[in-house]
């Protein structure tokens, strides 16, 4: 092959793009149903998930666990503290940082979803066994192992 020739690759059959595609879709279905109910964005619904599953966390912290960076987390922060679904508070062991915790309106917001997601989520995996379950769980904790390490190695 010379330099000139292009090198063989088709995009739809790489493995890091496909992952990509599923990600979102599945992502996107599970987002309209928040979205069209409750009138909250993917950013909005990670973090009363976050907040929901954590009794409390920092903003740093929510990020990491949400996989949203820190522009996103600040947006959908302020949009629910706006709506009166989260609150600040300070925290005892950073002056500098704010625990965010769930009002009373957002406990009942993030029960009524999670029935809702947990129903979706069923949905999508309905075509796969018992077995095929447990290799598809398997095989994702071993690619996010060996992601996470190409990511430590740099």
């Amino acid at each position: 092959m010379s330099k000139h020739e292009p090198v063989p690759f088709a995009l739809s059959d790489f493995f890091p793009y496909r992952l990509a595609v599923l990600a979102e879709r599945v992502s996107v279905a599970v987002a309209q149903l928040y979205a069209d109910r409750f009138h909250i964005s993917r950013a909005e619904w990670r973090v009363l998930a976050a907040l929901g599953a954590n009794n409390g966390m920092a903003a740093k912290e929510i990020g990491a666990y949400s996989t949203l960076d820190k522009m996103q987390v600040s947006r959908a922060v302020s949009r629910l503290e706006e709506a009166g679904l989260i609150t600040r508070a300070p925290d005892d062991t950073d002056r500098r940082a704010k625990i965010l915790t769930l009002t009373a309106a957002g406990r009942i917001l993030f029960q009524k979803i999670v029935p809702l997601a947990r129903a979706r989520e069923d949905y999508l995996l309905e075509d796969l066994d018992v077995e095929e379950r447990a290799v598809l769980e398997k095989a994702m904790d071993k690619l996010l192992a060996r992601a996470q390490g190409l990511i430590e190695r740099g």
